[in-house]
């Protein structure tokens, strides 16, 4: 019996230890990770607006919506 309750006291360490990596290193990943999102948002924050702004159409575009004929009438679905 001695020898089995070592044996279980090996694998029960074994596991805790495991968890305790896997807890760790999952811990460093997400403040890793957090810390360049942080850092990508404050560089994005700090540029002009006008870098990021979409240029303004003027004239005719390409959509076909505003080339379609308008309805004149209705016609009732009976």
């Amino acid at each position: 019996m001695q020898i089995l309750d070592s044996r279980t006291a090996i694998t029960v360490a074994i596991g805790l230890f495991t968890a305790v990596a896997v807890a760790t290193a999952a811990i460093g990943y997400v403040e890793q990770s957090s810390d360049a999102a942080l850092a990508e948002f404050i560089r994005a924050a700090s540029e002009p607006a006008s870098e990021h702004a979409q240029p303004v159409a003027k004239g005719k575009t390409g959509c076909p919506v505003g080339k379609r004929e308008l309805p004149t009438q209705l016609i009732p679905f009976l």
